[in-house]
């Protein structure tokens, strides 16, 4: 491994990381939705990431984490008695998201932390970098 491929490494968990909030940060903002339809409420959406592991002339370079796609939940949409709602149907329900907040905000604290650990990672390489460039003087 190069000696500087640890910040792309870092750099693209962080952007992954960062696009991980803002799905969720969507989810949590279309938690209390609600639609004429079961097919017109809001799913909630989840990235899917992998790690790109590089082998070249048998060695392993960066692997940096690369964007699968989103995925949409397949769970059902809760239906809600609201007659005096005016996206209710025939029968008076209208149907919200399938979003857990719950879920939400654990993948929420969670993306925030491994961002957080990416932050560290590339700090604590840059002071070693740096130290070891000083050795030379």
């Amino acid at each position: 491994m190069a000696l500087f491929d640890i910040f792309d490494v870092a750099g693209s968990a962080m952007s992954a990381q960062a696009l991980r909030l803002n799905i969720t940060a969507s989810n949590m903002a279309n938690a209390d939705t609600v639609a004429s339809t079961p097919e017109r409420a809001y799913k909630a959406r989840q990235p899917v990431f992998a790690a790109a592991l590089n082998t070249a002339h048998d060695t392993v370079s960066a692997v940096p984490v690369q964007l699968r796609g989103v995925v949409t939940s397949s769970a059902a949409a809760e239906p809600l008695y609201q007659p005096n709602n005016p996206l209710a149907d025939a029968d008076g329900y209208v149907y919200r998201s399938n979003v857990n907040t719950v879920e939400a905000m654990v993948n929420m604290i969670s993306a925030s932390r491994s961002y957080q650990n990416n932050v560290e990672v590339v700090s604590t390489s840059r002071d070693l970098l740096l130290q070891t460039l000083r050795l030379g003087r």
